[in-house]
C-alpha cells in the first residue's frame, strides 16, 4: 500500500480536501503584545481561519508558553514593557528546540533601522501595524510552510 508523506503527515487520513487534513494537524500560531486590543484583534482573525492561538503580554510570559505549546508560528510586538521583541527573539532564535519557529515582528514604526535590528536578532518577516487579515494570513503561508518543512511535518 503506498501512502504519500502528506498522508502521513495527516496522521494516516486519506482525504483530499485540503482543510480537513490542515485541521487534522492544528497550527498553532502564538500571539505577543502588550496591547489588549491587538492580541484580541490578531486572535480573533486568525481563530477564525482555523488557526489555534497562544497569546502573551510580554516577552516573559511568551517564552513559558512556547515552551509549554511549542507555537508553529509567532507574532512578536517589538516595543514592549521588561522584554521587548528583540531580545524575546533573541532568545527563541538561539533555543536548540524553538530556533525552527519562525517569527514576525510586529511594530507601529516602518523603519529601515528596526526591519535591520528585527533580522539581525533572527526574525523571519516584518510587519507594521495595524496589519490587516491579508497580511497576517499571508506571512503565515509563506513562512508557516518552511517551519513545517524544516521539522519534516
Amino acid at each position: 500500500m503506498h501512502h504519500s508523506a502528506e498522508t502521513q503527515v495527516c496522521t494516516g487520513a486519506t482525504g483530499t480536501t485540503g482543510d480537513r487534513e490542515d485541521a487534522a494537524v492544528a497550527f498553532t500560531v502564538m500571539v505577543i503584545d502588550d496591547s489588549k486590543t491587538i492580541r484580541r484583534t490578531a486572535e480573533t482573525l486568525l481563530r477564525n481561519e482555523g488557526f489555534d492561538v497562544v497569546t502573551a503580554m510580554d516577552g516573559f510570559e511568551a517564552l513559558s508558553k512556547v515552551a509549554d505549546y511549542q507555537p508553529d508560528l509567532i507574532f512578536l510586538d517589538i516595543m514592549m514593557p521588561r522584554l521587548d521583541g528583540y531580545q524575546t527573539c533573541a532568545l527563541i532564535k538561539h533555543h536548540r528546540v524553538f530556533k525552527h519557529i519562525p517569527v514576525i515582528m510586529l511594530s507601529s514604526k516602518d523603519g529601515l533601522f528596526d526591519r535591520a535590528r528585527g533580522r539581525v536578532v533572527g526574525s523571519d518577516h516584518y510587519l507594521t501595524k495595524p496589519f490587516t487579515r491579508e497580511e497576517l494570513l499571508a506571512a503565515i503561508e509563506q513562512h508557516g510552510t518552511k517551519a513545517a518543512s524544516e521539522v519534516g511535518v
